[in-house]
């Protein structure tokens, strides 16, 4: 495999992992119906190998997934990555994870082992073991947290990914409440809460941050726009020393008591703000989980 000569398409290379019961199996078939060449829990030992065999014999897209159970090999990624991108392809690693709360759930309905349980741990002790064994991947990875979100909502972040140019920075804006749980992919949280409640209002309770009426109603609060201008200037000013640093995404998560109304409202207006320069993609955690937990949040303050 030599450097790609000016002119050829580039081979794109999707290298998944991350926590068991996290969703890699759902992001690889989203690949996979995309038109990703996949391959589902891939040897590490054999990555630069197999993947100079499909380049040759001309695959553009591959996806595969790494697990835990590659074992020590997984130690040998940061080289691995290193070769593959030394020698021209776009390598981008994807780290999926979620709270030990939702695994247990998910595991629980399936009622399939955890694939580190054949050492005789309990289900709590594997998550926390393959947490562990992971670290070091998900240190070199883009993290996504897929707590109470739906397979389909995975797929639109996974087809995001897949779509970001790696030359620049895209800015995401999460909406999440603090009630869920904080997102473990954030790189930096944003606590709104000290801004007053649409939810209080019986008009606006149902609706969401994206309708007109709760738009109004912050956009009237002077307390609102000055935490707007004030992250405004925050995100600004730290930008460029992310660019610096090569960093390919930044997200930041804006919460409020359920992910209704203010997060999902900020969110949306520091999107349209930075997406004039810059990359942006908006996720709404909670909105995203569906109509029965959207209906389920009404009946709490948000």
């Amino acid at each position: 495999m030599n450097r790609s000569e000016p002119g050829t398409v580039m081979s794109k290379v999707i290298l998944i992992s991350g926590l068991s019961g996290s969703g890699k199996s759902v992001a690889l078939r989203a690949l996979e119906d995309a038109g990703y060449f996949a391959m589902d829990n891939f040897p590490l030992s054999f990555l630069v190998f197999v993947l100079q065999e499909l380049v040759a014999r001309g695959e553009r897209q591959i996806a595969l997934t790494l697990d835990v159970r590659g074992g020590n090999a997984l130690d040998n990624l940061p080289a691995a990555l290193h070769t593959l991108r030394d020698n021209g392809l776009d390598v981008r690693l994807l780290y999926l994870e979620a709270s030990d709360q939702d695994l247990v759930r998910r595991f629980s309905e399936t009622r399939r082992p955890h694939p580190l349980a054949l050492h005789q741990h309990s289900l709590a002790e594997c998550i926390a073991l393959e947490r562990n064994l992971l670290s070091g991947v998900a240190d070199l990875a883009r993290r996504f947290d897929t707590t109470h979100i739906t397979p389909n909502t995975l797929r639109a972040w996974v087809r995001d990914f897949v779509d970001l140019d790696p030359a620049r920075l895209t800015l995401f804006f999460q909406s999440f409440g603090f009630k869920f749980g904080i997102p473990l992919d954030a790189d930096f949280v944003f606590d709104l809460r000290c801004i007053p409640n649409p939810f209080y209002d019986p008009h606006l309770r149902p609706l969401t941050g994206q309708d007109p009426a709760v738009i109004k109603f912050l956009e009237n609060l002077p307390i609102a726009q000055r935490m707007f201008a004030d992250l405004q200037t925050f995100v600004t000013s730290w930008m460029p020393d992310f660019i610096r640093d090569n960093r390919a995404a930044l997200t930041i998560s804006l919460g409020c008591t359920g992910g209704q109304h203010r997060s999902v409202y900020f969110a949306e207006k520091l999107a349209r703000h930075f997406s004039q320069h810059q990359s942006t993609r908006v996720i709404h955690r909670e909105l995203d989980r569906g109509g029965e937990d959207r209906r389920k949040a009404v009946s709490n303050p948000s």
